[in-house]
């Protein structure tokens, strides 16, 4: 077994130490040993998510993802609640647009049994018909729900019209009517197709060691499949610039803005990221937080992203206003990116990477979150040394650094507008 380590020394927190470990079947992980407290954390993804439905399939990888925990090998859903309680286990199972995550916690006494259990509704989960159909009722529900969810609607339309008929563009939930036709066998075909040795991602935090982990993932991972479904290809950009009007009878609408992104992987990424927080990040000092919150009392947030995805960039946002302010509000957006283009003051670029350095470390806190970041960093492709190195990367930066990428990356003319409500002065278009 190999165990590389880069010691971490983060301003706020004690020393960590990751560890690159490979098990003795081959399985790769990052470690951070903590045995101060007697449990471990461990986080699995699995990429593909679910890009990988079939189209005549949408939303099968979500109700496979949820039926896991629902019984597996001589358990039934009762009979592997019951033995996850027993051991004072966590488990999570979520789907994603590009990833499967799978999260456990367990306690250091009940290693062996939480691991085997986990390793069961893995590799051999039951499907039920009575847990197919509970389930399935719920997924449903959470679709009738989205279809009367003014969010959910202009996140999906802002979606199909971006992605046309690429997976992206699509719920993954899937609809009414593809999820009222999944049999037991589609389930059984997603498993195997979703759930791949050649696509997972493992990171752990804990009271484990290297040589633990090692067995550990041996034992989960050895009898699964060695090679998954092909992953769908690129997404093509399909939006231009304008403005989408779904009717919804609400006093308010709610706006989903944006156009193509950067990818996570290019070198100017990080001025990016820097560029936005200074434009849309979640602080009230964000330049559309002050024009549109602050000075006009338009709406109560708003906020702008990088969305970086396996297959497509994104750079999009939201907030929500009253049906008389809509075009006001979109009027001022457009200003507001018109001068970010232009690029940011010093004074902006100062204060963002003090708040960005700052808050970084706090991330930090707890066996959980550890292991979240360290699997993250895995499938974004970054080295153990980003830990340490990204802060100096982000002070960094310079207002040429930031000046360059506003020119590409903040383009006005391209900003769509999916609008959800009955905006004065706006009519309904067909999205």
């Amino acid at each position: 077994m190999f165990a590389g380590f880069l010691a971490l020394a983060l301003p706020a927190q004690a020393e960590i130490a990751i560890q690159q470990v490979t098990s003795p079947n081959g399985h790769k992980a990052w470690l951070v040993e903590d045995p101060t407290i007697p449990f471990t954390a461990l986080e699995l993804r699995f990429r593909g998510g679910t890009s990988l439905d079939p189209t005549d399939q949408r939303g099968v990888v979500n109700l496979m993802t949820a039926l896991l925990e629902e019984g597996s090998g001589d358990l039934d859903a009762q009979g592997f609640a019951a033995a996850r309680d027993d051991l004072a286990a966590r488990f999570g199972f979520d789907a994603g647009q590009d990833v499967i995550s799978v999260s456990a916690q367990f306690l250091t006494e009940n290693r062996d049994e939480a691991v085997a259990l986990l390793r069961q509704a893995l590799v051999e989960p039951r499907f039920d018909a009575e847990a197919v159909e509970r389930v399935r009722a719920q997924v449903l529900s959470n679709i009738d729900s989205d279809q009367r969810d003014p969010n959910a609607i202009a996140g999906e339309t802002f979606a199909r019209l971006a992605f046309g008929m690429h997976p992206y563009g699509a719920s993954g939930q899937g609809s009414r009517d593809s999820v009222a036709a999944l049999s037991q066998a589609d389930l059984i075909a997603a498993h195997q197709a979703a759930l791949a040795r050649d696509r997972v991602y493992v990171a752990a935090s804990g009271d484990i060691s290297a040589e633990e982990l090692g067995a550990v993932l041996d034992r989960l991972l050895s009898d699964l499949p060695a090679t998954g479904a092909p992953l769908p290809g690129r997404a093509e950009w399909k939006m231009t610039g304008g403005v989408t009007v779904v009717d919804y009878p609400s006093p308010q609408s709610v706006i989903r803005f944006g156009h193509s992104g950067i990818k996570r992987d290019d070198p100017d990424f990080i001025p990016a990221f820097v560029l936005n927080e200074i434009v849309g990040g979640g602080r009230f000092s964000a330049r559309l937080m002050t024009e549109v919150r602050d000075r006009r009392g338009l709406t109560y947030g708003i906020y702008s992203y990088l969305s970086p995805l396996d297959h497509a960039e994104l750079y999009i946002g939201q907030f929500a206003t009253s049906n008389a302010s809509v075009e006001e509000a979109i009027g001022i957006l457009r200003a507001e990116w018109a001068k970010a283009a232009a690029g940011v003051t010093e004074a902006e670029l100062e204060a963002v990477k003090t708040y960005l350095t700052g808050a970084y470390p706090l991330r930090f806190d707890g066996n959980g979150p550890i292991a979240r970041i360290l699997v993250g960093m895995q499938m974004d492709g970054l080295p153990v040394e980003y830990v340490t190195d990204r802060n100096a990367m982000v002070a960094a930066v310079t207002l040429e650094d930031v000046a360059r990428v506003a020119r590409g990356l903040i383009r006005p003319a391209d900003l769509h507008f999916v609008v959800v409500g009955q905006p004065e002065g706006m009519e309904p278009t067909q999205p």
